[in-house]
């Protein structure tokens, strides 16, 4: 038998686990939609934004750009 404690603690794990999840999922979705915003940009202005950026997400978009869009940036 399950007790009301084993459903409050399921239900809490649950809702812990879908905000964990929309967090990473919303987290790709920004990431996604900034990738294509640098592959439409003309080159010059993509390493001007890009050279503004942390070193990691710097490194993190030009593989994307590369892997995906077959846009080399220069490093």
């Amino acid at each position: 038998m399950t007790s009301a404690t084993d459903i409050t603690i399921w239900v809490a794990s649950s809702l812990l686990a879908l905000g964990i999840g929309w967090g990473k999922f919303s987290k790709y979705k920004a990431r996604e939609k900034m990738v294509r915003q640098f592959a439409a940009m003309s080159p010059e202005q993509r390493e001007r934004l890009l050279n503004r950026l942390q070193p990691e997400l710097q490194m993190e978009i030009r593989q994307e750009l590369m892997k995906r869009f077959r846009v080399k940036t220069d490093l």
